[in-house]
């Protein structure tokens, strides 16, 4: 008996120290297996995910000196030099400024000067810097900072009427990124030649306006009218691409001022759903459109009266000197004869988000302010057509817009007789020279309406009875499908041919119906220009049918040119 009990006592022992170890190994294995993944999940591990691990004062040096470093020395430098600054930088801010703020005055102003400007006595706080790869002849660097300053500045404007107010300017507040370019390097102490600075990134600015002795808001648009000044001022005297340049030693440094890479052809088509700003009728609607907004590269169209979808149908050209950073800027307006225009809303498109020489359809929904998104009113939408071409002299990019677009080998021959610098006396090459400048876009077009989508039920029995009527807006030419009954997809594969006179100017306008016996009901219209088709040649494409949910017409388009020259 003392035996049997022994060996179950033997192997149950044994039985026991066999899990054990089996259950130890899959124990170590497992934390065998959480290390080597935690180990690997710090090697993956970003300076951001170490600050959300860590508090501030154990950043190691690795995660404080980041790409921008923290500059508390600068800082406590700057606090001891800043009444120096103050002295020179008002000084200079008077001298540049003032004429810059002429430049922008508004219509309602006669005049706005500096009759006191000094910077206060609160320094900027550098929050970082960083150094950017350049050009083996530069230094690009960039140079966060920020500051709530105390400045005492009164402006001394003059209304139109007479009225003179000292305003003061007050509670600034700016956040940026300014960038700098030391070039070129010298061999001659201080080893560049020039500084060049510009706002690459301007993140915040508040201030407010006070009128010495008096309130600004008793008299109305004067506040408005100079927050815009200061504001556009700002934006195109030193926003980036644009560079301010300090020679620090004698030499010629024009060859570092901004200069036009290529142009933006832009089409203002229309608008659709712009808010009514009239308690009688409707909105007159007219937009202003820049990519700078110096007063003199800023374009107008012209005002559509009583209409909240509007159809412009108009070109104007931009340069543009910094691709990959500028944006173009749309916004819409309602006329209100001799009083100041009422705000509808405005856009923004990125330059950088255009292909090179490819036609851009766009929709751009309106907003009460670009930089602060809170707005959720509907103001409607704009209908543009971009198309950015490059001077790069190698470019294999077409411009319709361009007069030497598609010129026969002899207008070629009478175009480089003129660029050369003939006698403007010589009634040839004045004649060379006129026939350049009115040569137009001659061709056919030929829509192929092959079918549609999606359209939304209008009869009693869940169906529609489509057909599409097309026009071109310039010529008034019009053309209609047939009839197709009891079907939301209609396929009709017809094609219309339209002999175009000034293809670049040309609408065609596409509007589907609801046939009824007592009439027509209108479902939707699609809008587009002939551009993408002159520039192409032939596409195919579905467009989305206005006023429809989610209606899309399947069209070709084809384009037959004729260069045409006129006397």
């Amino acid at each position: 008996m003392g035996f049997v009990l022994g060996y179950v006592l033997g192997f149950a022992l044994g039985m026991g120290l066999i899990v054990g170890f089996a259950r130890y190994q899959n124990t170590r294995s497992r934390r065998r297996i959480d290390l080597a993944a935690t180990i690997a999940a710090f090697a993956r591990m970003t300076v951001q995910d170490s600050r959300k691990l860590l508090p501030d004062q154990y950043y190691p040096s690795w995660v404080v000196f980041s790409q921008r470093q923290k500059l508390k020395w600068l800082n406590q430098h700057m606090q001891k030099i800043w009444p120096y600054v103050d002295e020179a930088a008002s000084e200079i801010i008077r001298n540049n400024v003032e004429p810059i703020l002429e430049e922008y005055r508004p219509a309602i102003l006669a005049s706005l000067k500096f009759s006191k400007l000094t910077l206060g006595t609160v320094a900027p706080q550098f929050t970082g810097i960083a150094t950017l790869d350049s050009e083996p002849n530069e230094v690009v660097m960039e140079v966060e900072l920020q500051w709530d300053g105390d400045p005492n500045i009164i402006l001394d404007i003059k209304t139109k009427v007479g009225v003179s107010l000292p305003v003061q300017v007050k509670n600034i507040g700016f956040t940026g990124v300014f960038r700098l370019i030391f070039k070129p390097l010298v061999d001659e102490f201080p080893c560049f030649g020039a500084v060049c600075f510009s706002l690459r990134e301007k993140k915040n600015l508040d201030f407010t306006f006070k009128v010495v002795g008096g309130d600004i808001s008793s008299i109305p648009g004067i506040s408005d009218a100079l927050e815009d000044t200061i504001r556009d001022a700002i934006e195109d005297s030193v926003t980036w691409p644009v560079r301010k340049i300090i020679p620090i030693l004698p030499g010629d440094y024009s060859y570092l001022e901004v200069k036009p890479v290529g142009t933006l052809e832009v089409k203002l088509i229309e608008a659709k759903e712009l808010t009514n700003m009239d308690l009688i009728g409707k909105s007159d609607p007219f937009a202003k459109i820049c990519i700078r907004p110096l007063p003199d590269k800023t374009r107008k169209s012209k005002v559509i009266d009583n209409e909240i979808n509007p159809i412009w149908n108009e070109h104007f050209e931009f340069e543009v000197e910094d691709v990959s950073t500028q944006h173009l800027t749309i916004k819409i307006y309602d006329d209100e004869g001799i009083q100041a225009a009422e705000f509808i809303g405005c856009a923004q498109y990125a330059l950088r988000e255009l292909e090179p020489g490819k036609v851009k359809d766009v929709w751009l929904k309106l907003v009460k302010d670009l930089h602060i998104q809170r707005d959720k009113k509907n103001r409607g939408q704009v209908h543009l057509e971009l198309l950015y071409c490059p001077f790069s002299t190698d470019s294999v990019f077409l411009n319709p817009f361009d007069r030497d677009f598609r010129l026969t080998s002899l207008e070629k021959a009478l175009k480089q007789a003129t660029d050369d610098g003939a006698d403007s006396n010589d009634p040839m090459k004045r004649s060379a020279s006129v026939m350049k400048k009115d040569i137009i876009l001659r061709g056919v077009l030929s829509v192929t309406v092959i079918s549609a989508e999606d359209l939304p039920v209008t009869d009693f029995m869940g169906k529609s009875d489509p057909f599409v009527v097309l026009t071109m807006k310039k010529s008034d030419q019009k053309k209609k499908t047939r009839v197709l009954n009891d079907t939301l997809n209609p396929v009709w594969n017809q094609t219309f041919d339209f002999v175009v006179e000034d293809g670049l100017h040309e609408l065609l306008i596409l509007e589907v119906y609801d046939h009824d016996t007592f009439g027509k009901d209108k479902m939707g219209r699609c809008i587009m220009t002939l551009t993408r088709g002159i520039l192409e040649g032939e596409y195919t494409e579905k467009f989305h049918v206005q006023g429809t949910k989610a209606g899309m017409l399947n069209l070709h388009i084809k384009w037959t040119p004729q260069t045409v020259i006129k006397y």
